[in-house]
Order: C-alpha cells, then sequence, then structure tokens
C-alpha cells in the first residue's frame, strides 16, 4: 500500500475516530484535537503499519494510547501545580522571584546533565521523557527492550549523581 493510499485509508476512518475521540475526552474541541494526533502519528510511524491488518482497530489503538499518555502526563502535572488560593500573597511574590532565577540555573545544570550523556543512554533517554512507552523506544532503535530499560535507568543514574545537589535541596522542600 503507497503512502497515498493509506491517507486516503486515513480520511474513511475520520468520522469513526471522531465518534471515539468523544467517548474518551466528552468535549468536541478535545476530540478534535485526539483525532488530529492520532492521524499525525498514524502519518508517521506509516512504516510500522502491517499491510493486512486492521487499519481501523490500530488507529483506535494508537487513540488509546496517545489519550492514556496525555491523562498521565495532565495528572502528573496537576499534583505538581499549587492552586493559588493555597498560597499566601506574601509567597507569591517570593516564589515568583526566586523561580525566574532559580530555573535558569536549574535549567542550564540540567541541560549540561543531559549533555553528559553518552548518546545510547541520552536517546532512550529522551525518547521516554517525551512520552514514549519502552515497546515504542525499542522499535524504533531497533534494540530489545531490556536493553532500552537498561539504558533509561543508567541514565537517570548518572543524571541523579550529576544533580545530586537539588536532590537535596528536594528532600528539604518534601519536608516542609
Amino acid at each position: 500500500m503507497t503512502q497515498l493510499q493509506f491517507n486516503h485509508q486515513l480520511n474513511d476512518y475520520s468520522g469513526s475516530l471522531h465518534s471515539f475521540a468523544l467517548n474518551f475526552t466528552k468535549d468536541v474541541e478535545d476530540a478534535n484535537d485526539l483525532v488530529q494526533d492520532t492521524m499525525l502519528k498514524a502519518v508517521t510511524y506509516y512504516s510500522k503499519f502491517k499491510e493486512g491488518t486492521n487499519l481501523k482497530g490500530w488507529l483506535f489503538t494508537i487513540m488509546r494510547n496517545t489519550f492514556i499518555n496525555n491523562y498521565r502526563r495532565m495528572v502528573k502535572t496537576n499534583t505538581l501545580i499549587t492552586q493559588s488560593e493555597d498560597i499566601s500573597s506574601a509567597n507569591l511574590h517570593y516564589s515568583a522571584t526566586r523561580n525566574a532565577v532559580e530555573s535558569k540555573f536549574v535549567m542550564t545544570d540540567i541541560h549540561k546533565a543531559l549533555a553528559t550523556l553518552q548518546p545510547e543512554y541520552y536517546v532512550p533517554f529522551i525518547k521516554y521523557f517525551e512520552g514514549f512507552k519502552y515497546h515504542e523506544i525499542a522499535e524504533e532503535l531497533a534494540i530489545p527492550i531490556g536493553t532500552v530499560k537498561t539504558r533509561i535507568h543508567v541514565a537517570r543514574g548518572i543524571l541523579k549523581k550529576y544533580l545530586k545537589t537539588y536532590n537535596k535541596d528536594l528532600s528539604v522542600a518534601a519536608e516542609a
């Protein structure tokens, strides 16, 4: 099947994808975004599709996984964000000014730490950080899933050692 034929078939399924997306999101705009993300991933990973398999099922699986990954990302983000009612106005100014300066240094250190990673550790770690699953990384890099897990684990260890000064700050903040 050519890329053009594949794209035409994708368009044929857009209506059912939209209905399926509405079951997840319960919002038309979010459903449109989910369909768009699904179509983009399908086109991007066209080469992974095996002709003769159920395209509709493949697309629904991509959509479900995309929704789950986005949901998990949103939950993580929401647990890290403190509501403004929980912060006193006196602390808001301190927090904002401190974070602006501190963030620049932290990000610089994170980038330096990432730069110390060898490519065989850096690539799987970044892919995992971006939300890819172990099996997706293994397929893309054509390495066993155990190797992916090991490399991500090693990368975490290297980064943890490099950024150990921030680990102390986090433990103090957790006690407060």
